[in-house]
């Protein structure tokens, strides 16, 4: 997980409600709208990291499609894998961040958002690995255009995922100032 947030134990350990999450008016102390405002920080550069990794593995498999028809698996195999673990890592400091926002700053609203990211990211990976499967298929059938109509389908499918993604980062961008 990422660097320790200034302040995180004396946050960690405010009094809990009886249903075991920090009541609002605890979480509403000077500063907490701060260290909110550093959770979203923490997760924008988790973002411009997903996004990277992304673009990776895009690269990473055009040139394995270039290596055909012999393919370069066990490179792009290797990519994929490391690709997966950077992945991983993100998710679990999001989930996290979404913890935090819920159970120590009284911000479900702000933690459902991020729920939500998780869902369509999940999702845009899929689309992903489906959108490289076809176009590996379309490669190796040039004349035929079912592959090619997949891909462009994906592809579509793909855009409208991280539109809804940018959605929600503006959502919860939108909800985080409004409670200033």
């Amino acid at each position: 997980m990422g660097p320790a947030m200034p302040g995180a134990s004396a946050e960690a350990e405010a009094p809990a409600s009886p249903g075991g999450g920090a009541r609002p008016e605890e979480t509403a102390r000077p500063g907490s709208q701060a260290r909110v405002r550093d959770l979203l920080l923490q997760l924008q550069n988790l973002q411009a990291e997903r996004s990277e990794a992304f673009g990776l593995l895009d690269q990473g498999h055009q040139a394995y499609l270039r290596s055909g028809p012999q393919y370069d698996f066990p490179r792009y195999r290797q990519l994929v894998h490391e690709v997966t673990e950077a992945f991983a890592s993100i998710s679990r400091e999001v989930l996290a961040i979404q913890e935090r926002l819920r159970d120590t700053h009284g911000r479900p609203d702000l933690a459902q958002h991020l729920a939500h990211l998780q869902e369509q990211e999940r999702q845009r990976l899929e689309l992903t690995a489906a959108l490289q499967l076809a176009r590996q298929k379309a490669q190796e059938e040039p004349g035929a255009a079912a592959p090619r109509e997949e891909v462009q389908e994906l592809r579509q499918r793909i855009i409208k995922t991280m539109e809804v993604i940018s959605e929600i980062v503006q959502d919860l961008k939108y909800d985080s100032e409004e409670a200033e």
